[in-house]
């Protein structure tokens, strides 16, 4: 039926769900928009409760079997699919950035290799999945990682095919079944991933993509009871939704909620590498739930740093992220951009002053804004823009740095620039954050644990982490007698 077959920037997408290994379309439809020009890409299938339960019943089914599937054989097949992205990098890249307004080159050179990554990495690492055996009195412990059952993951728009893949890559590799529920603003690449993941002999119904509005059908998918597991990357007040509704079974959860980040910058810094580290939180015109937005900078290089700042900002060049040397794309939706323009609105309103932007750019696009002379407690420093904006406040103390860097109800990630190695050590094991990095930014080992603290999430992923999560871990205890001899 080809209606239900899109072209986008000439690769063909399929718009409906993918559910035990099949397409299935739905009664109704939503449009998709490009964030580029605003123009409606396509129809999208709407899902409702009735293709939730289809999905979740799908992975249901398929879960036994791909349980009992040797670890060799899922790796194999995870294999496949990283193959799979691999040769069709060029179709995943301009799909996602037609779709979400990201950079055209970024998804090349970056995202789309390292989704290829992501399967790669939980393939391998499930063949060296092991903790040896250890004795008790006399009686040994053996560990096992027992997968879990279906998945539910729900997955933002602002890195649609990383982040989902991120979650699915682990999910499988465990031995568990998937439902992936990818955003209504950037639904694209999921379902072309479903297709990849087919054509590398993924049995049917281990992975199903339903698409539609989280309202509609996130209830349906996280109060179910045959749902084991549910990831969620997002909102706090949505994750409050989705814990609630997980509760009445309760159904272990992971939640990466975003932050409101510090970049701390002291005096013995590098400041042209400070300034550097600034710049790059505009990337994906700040819709970047670890970009460090609040810049702390000690109060006697803040002149120099900012002059250094304003003057790397000010060479960005936003526009259409197709094009080459395009630095920052637009906003994504509408709705987002008025979000990010009321809190700079509300800030300037209250006092705020603005050495760059402060303003909407054409279309789309928000100019990238640097505001200062903002209070600790104020909107602008307390809550996530998901934007474009960062503040810039001072400090004249170590221990000054650290409170206000720790003053937010979140605690996801930090970054410190110093050229002081002791330093280094006193302020990152004071500040609250799932990740630090030291005069570096957004260096990223799937080895490592990755989640947040306080609002900003509940739980950890990456290397055995992730199987952690997405396995049933099992301690069984074998006593040294009571055999017999059947020789």
């Amino acid at each position: 039926m080809t209606h239900h077959l899109i072209t986008v920037a000439g690769v063909t997408v399929d718009t409906r769900h993918w559910i035990g290994g099949a397409r299935v379309a739905s009664s109704e439809t939503f449009t998709d928009v490009s964030p580029i020009d605003g123009g409606t890409i396509g129809e999208i299938s709407r899902a409702t409760a009735t293709e939730a339960a289809a999905a979740v019943a799908a992975a249901k089914a398929a879960f036994p079997g791909w349980a009992a599937t040797p670890r060799a054989e899922r790796a194999r097949i995870l294999h496949a699919v990283a193959d799979g992205v691999e040769k069709r990098i060029e179709d995943l890249a301009i799909v996602e950035t037609t779709d979400n307004g990201a950079l055209l080159r970024s998804h090349r050179r970056g995202v789309m290799p390292r989704v290829a990554h992501n399967f790669r990495f939980f393939a391998d690492w499930l063949l060296e999945l092991d903790h040896q055996d250890f004795e008790t009195r006399g009686h040994t412990n053996h560990v096992s990682w027992d997968p879990a059952g279906p998945c539910v993951l729900i997955t933002p728009w602002n890195a649609p095919l990383m982040l989902a893949t991120w979650k699915v890559a682990p999910a499988l590799a465990a031995g568990n079944t998937v439902v992936l529920k990818p955003a209504e603003w950037s639904p694209l690449t999921a379902s072309l991933l479903a297709d990849i993941a087919a054509e590398a002999g993924l049995p049917d119904g281990v992975l199903n993509v339903v698409q539609g509005y989280g309202s509609e059908i996130g209830d349906a998918l996280t109060s179910h009871p045959d749902v084991r597991r549910i990831s969620f990357t997002g909102s706090v007040p949505t994750a409050r939704h989705i814990a609630a509704s997980a509760a009445a079974n309760l159904t272990p959860l992971s939640l990466e909620l975003g932050g409101k980040s510090p970049l701390l910058v002291f005096a013995d810094a590098d400041l042209d590498l400070a300034a550097d580290l600034a710049v790059e939180q505009y990337d994906n015109a700040g819709q970047v739930c670890l970009a460090a937005t609040r810049v702390l900078v000690e109060e006697p290089v803040a002149e120099e740093f900012t002059r250094r700042f304003v003057d790397k900002a000010t060479r960005l060049k936003q526009g259409d992220p197709r094009d080459e040397s395009t630095d920052i794309g637009p906003t994504i939706h509408p709705r987002q951009l008025e979000k990010i323009d009321g809190f700079v609105r509300r800030a300037l309103a209250a006092g705020a002053r603005a050495v760059l932007g402060g303003h909407r750019g054409d279309g789309r696009y928000y100019a990238p804004t640097l505001l200062t002379d903002v209070a600790q407690d104020s909107e602008i420093v307390q809550e996530e823009v998901f934007g474009p904006v960062l503040t810039l406040q001072t400090f004249t103390t170590e221990d000054e740095a650290v409170t206000l860097a720790n003053d937010t109800r979140f605690g996801l990630a930090a970054t410190v620039a110093t050229g002081d190695r002791e330093r280094a050590e006193r302020v990152t094991a004071r500040l609250v954050a799932g990740t630090v990095w030291v005069n570096c930014f957004f260096v990223r080992d799937l080895r490592a644990p990755f989640g947040g603290s306080r609002h900003s999430g509940v739980g950890r992923e990456g290397g055995t982490w992730s199987f952690d999560f997405y396995c049933d871990l099992k301690n069984t205890v074998t006593a040294p007698k009571g055999w017999k001899d059947h020789g």
